[in-house]
């Protein structure tokens, strides 16, 4: 097959995405998606709180997917469902798709553009180390968050989370809501990696504690979880002997951490960003390889959906741009170097030639912060300054650049995150 773009993902990234470049005037967009139906991870987050960005309203997962499914139906744009993409591979001047499906076999697509929105995927148990057993009922937050929601099946009835992720809190609140005890969320770092209004929301309306600079040490049971440790880290997150802590538990689930899916990425020679695991990308959204683009949480984890579907639309408007001819590609951009607190921004690089008007600036810091002032600096000449009187490593932070403070001689631009002395 032949397209014009091929959008792999059909979550709240693909979608945006999908439904951007169509109205940017890309008439040739088709969608693979892996799944049996459109939506990605929103389908089984039944909670509300999205939207309210994009919409002005609060809406559940779900309800906010069909908002974008239903107007990719009436752009009539492609899609082709239960379709996994195995390989990427840069062939002339585009790029070769290979896809498998039940129904068509093996699918191979030329494309001019890709847009990579293939998600996210949580850290596993292995990744952690954790000494103990093997029994039955430990589960990642996500995996039980699909049980309950979508199979209705309970993972247990007496919880421990490790992890104070977004995903684990909203967790430890449905759990709650179907009988289950929490009793209680373990957080390695001294801060959680949630929102706030997800602390409150879910453990502090319902009096689950938060036990911050916490691990699990041991994990008890043969056939079945039946218990599992729990001990206060020091400064170099170790375990502090004499700290430990015995909880009696049929479940334990894990919120440690989302990791891009970039096994594709790299297939195709995408450079990736060491602190976020996703790809390095321009102004644009666009990768290292010309007309490949990168957005959603395969870019960076983001914490609300709205952004990500922002993004995807910038991502989506982009690649139109590129294959209809009316947007240059590659070009090595003045550097973003973060500094201070900021630990990673995307993009990577902004090229003022290319921009529109502005380019949106996403970034997080490191640690938790009061009265901080975040700066852009061009050498020593100061861009921007602005005051946060709060800012959180679980929080997205954004800045907009403006295309006429650039020159496009600049040797790199500085953010920078601090505290007010």
């Amino acid at each position: 097959m032949e397209h014009d773009i091929v959008i792999i993902g059909g979550g709240p990234a693909g979608l945006a995405a999908a439904i951007a470049a169509k109205e940017a005037g890309a008439d040739d967009v088709l969608i693979l998606e892996r799944e049996k139906e459109l939506g990605g991870i929103l389908n089984q987050c039944i909670h509300n709180g999205f939207g309210l960005h994009t919409f002005k309203e609060e809406l559940t997962g779900p309800e906010y997917a069909a908002r974008y499914i239903e107007k990719a139906r009436e752009l009539k744009i492609p899609c082709l469902l239960s379709t996994t993409v195995v390989d990427l591979q840069r062939e002339g001047g585009g790029v070769t798709v290979t896809s498998v499906s039940r129904q068509d076999g093996l699918l191979q697509t030329r494309t001019k553009a890709v847009i990579l929105a293939m998600g996210c995927r949580e850290r596993p148990r292995g990744a952690l180390n954790i000494p103990g057993t093997r029994p039955a009922g430990i589960f990642s937050a996500g995996t039980a968050q699909r049980l309950v929601n979508l199979e209705g099946y309970m993972p247990g009835r007496r919880v421990v989370i490790l992890g104070s992720g977004d995903i684990g809190l909203i967790m430890a609140r449905r759990m709650t809501l179907e009988g289950a005890k929490v009793l209680c969320v373990a957080e390695l770092q001294p801060y959680s990696g949630g929102l706030k209004r997800n602390i409150v929301q879910c453990l502090d309306d319902y009096g689950i504690p938060l036990k911050l600079s916490h691990t699990v040490v041991d994990i008890r049971g043969k056939e079945r979880v039946s218990g599992v440790t729990i001990a206060k880290v020091g400064q170099d997150l170790k375990p502090i002997p004499g700290t430990e802590e015995e909880f009696e538990c049929d479940t334990l689930l894990l919120s440690v951490g989302l990791l891009p899916e970039n096994e594709l990425s790299r297939a195709v020679g995408v450079d990736l960003a060491p602190v976020t695991g996703g790809p390095i990308v321009n102004e644009s959204l666009e990768t290292n390889i010309p007309g490949v683009f990168a957005c959603g949480n395969v870019l960076h984890v983001h914490d609300l959906v709205d952004y990500v579907s922002q993004e995807a639309a910038q991502a989506g408007r982009n690649a139109a741009g590129y294959v209809l001819g009316r947007r240059a590609s590659g070009g090595a951009g003045i550097p973003l170097v973060p500094a201070g607190a900021v630990r990673y921004t995307v993009p990577c690089t902004v090229d003022p030639a290319r921009m529109d008007s502005e380019a949106v600036v996403r970034f997080r810091v490191g640690r938790n912060m009061r009265r901080a002032v975040v700066t852009l600096k061009a050498g020593d000449k100061e861009l921007l300054r602005k005051k946060r009187p709060v800012m959180a490593p679980g929080e997205m932070e954004q800045l907009i650049i403006k295309r006429d403070w650039l020159t496009g001689s600049e040797g790199s631009l500085t953010l920078e995150a601090r505290e007010e002395e």
